[in-house]
């Protein structure tokens, strides 16, 4: 017997805190080779200007087993009053290959999202770090700052968007009531980049929209809103100079615009990326060397992230008695 969880009942079983510990903990076994992960499967839909992304994965020690699908419809908000990021997860038992459960994917995705930011936040940012800054003001914003909450103790947290002021100004206080953090709009991503220790960028910015010379010394940057070839959110100095962790290397080579574009231009190298977050994760990378350099996290997204959030989801929710049984053999 499967059980069905719609969005509400993802919310009420899941955290920002458990999100971070589980998906934390699917790193550490991404770098131990106990799971296996095949690279996305990206399907286009050009006639609605959308993307398709199917993502399963086997995280062996964890028992979850299973898939996502992830839309990507930009359109949405505008003429059919739906979220831009739609998504469905399947889950099914490792040892039968029945399925278990079956949940929405939106919020889940805007969490473990925001959780591999914090968990890089832990294992990157300067530990005396007092500034965080983010760019962009929308859903992902959202759980990007709970993270970001979650792994360090900021002074002040300052926000750069593209969306109208007022709309910053309801997003800065939502934030700051939920965080009990200062949050403050400020007018230009150059202002926010200038004052930041730590630096979030979740945007849909297809070319560059900070610049290297902006950087704090020791600013450590979470890399989070461009996911395709041709999108990227980094200037090609700042992704020369930083030092480079990967959530996974082969996909940010296979997806990464703010890799593969300079790259194409031969003026970057896959060298360069110094290690994964798993390794990090494990201790045998170190996430920073010195206080002074620049660092950046590069997110992708990828599927041990979905199925390990998932599983913790339907565990929970099996002891809080959510979600609607259904028997898919009926």
């Amino acid at each position: 017997m499967a059980i069905l969880l719609t969005k509400s009942d993802v919310i009420n079983v899941l955290d920002m805190r458990t999100t971070m510990e589980i998906v934390e903990k699917a790193f550490a076994e991404l770098h131990s080779e106990s799971t296996l992960m095949p690279q996305r499967t990206p399907i286009p839909v050009p006639d609605y200007h959308g993307l398709a992304l199917f993502m399963p994965a086997l995280i062996k020690d964890m028992g979850a087993l299973g898939a996502k699908i992830v839309t990507v419809y930009p359109d949405n908000p505008s003429k059919y009053e739906l979220p831009t990021v739609l998504g469905v997860i399947v889950l099914l038992d490792q040892k039968t290959g029945e399925p278990i459960a079956m949940m929405d994917g939106g919020f889940l995705t805007a969490m473990r999202t925001g959780s591999v930011s914090g968990i890089a936040t832990k294992y990157m940012a300067r530990k005396n770090s007092e500034i965080g800054a983010i760019l962009g003001s929308g859903v992902q914003a959202q759980t990007q700052v709970w993270a970001m909450c979650e792994a360090m103790k900021f002074a002040k947290i300052m926000v750069s968007s593209l969306d109208p002021p007022d709309a910053i100004d309801a997003f800065c206080a939502q934030m700051q009531e939920k965080h009990g953090v200062p949050f403050e709009r400020v007018e230009s991503a150059e202002a926010a980049v200038r004052a930041a220790d730590v630096l979030t960028l979740a945007t849909s910015a297809a070319d560059p929209i900070i610049a290297y010379d902006w950087l704090k010394t020791g600013c450590h940057i979470n890399g989070i809103g461009s996911h395709a070839p041709h999108m990227r959110e980094l200037d090609e100095i700042t992704v020369c100079k930083a030092r480079i962790i990967a959530d996974q290397t082969e996909a940010c080579l296979a997806e990464s615009g703010d890799f593969i574009i300079p790259l194409n231009e031969g003026k970057w190298d896959e060298s360069m990326i110094a290690g994964d977050l798993g390794a990090v994760v494990a201790g045998d990378v170190a996430g920073r060397t010195s206080d002074d350099e620049i660092t950046l996290f590069k997110s992708n997204g990828l599927a041990i992230q979905d199925m390990s959030t998932a599983f913790a989801v339907y565990q929970k929710a099996q002891e809080m008695g959510v979600g609607q049984e259904f028997n898919f053999s009926g």
